[in-house]
């Protein structure tokens, strides 16, 4: 079997590995990615978590997907811009 490589996933300053979180803990500071509800992973930037969170919903559409401000405490979700208009539509 192989080993998937996440070579996008933000990393510790000092390790240098991603920075993973306790699913159930907040952040004190960053963003967080929330995947239906369990905190994943702390970024940085918002910029870096929405596109993380974006890569992520058109992957896998069904799961809920949150940002997670740990500075203003405040959700940000994740929706899929509507594409064209749906076949059979007219």
């Amino acid at each position: 079997m192989q080993k998937h490589k996440h070579d996008d996933e933000p990393k510790d300053a000092e390790t240098g590995k991603a920075r993973k979180l306790s699913a159930n803990a907040r952040p004190i500071d960053g963003f967080a990615l929330v995947v239906d509800g369990k905190f994943k992973t702390q970024f940085e930037t918002s910029d870096a978590a929405m596109a993380a969170g974006t890569k992520l919903k058109q992957k896998y559409p069904v799961i809920r997907i949150a940002i997670f401000d740990a500075v203003e405490r405040s959700y940000a979700t994740v929706e899929l811009a509507e594409i064209a208009a749906k076949p059979g539509s007219d």
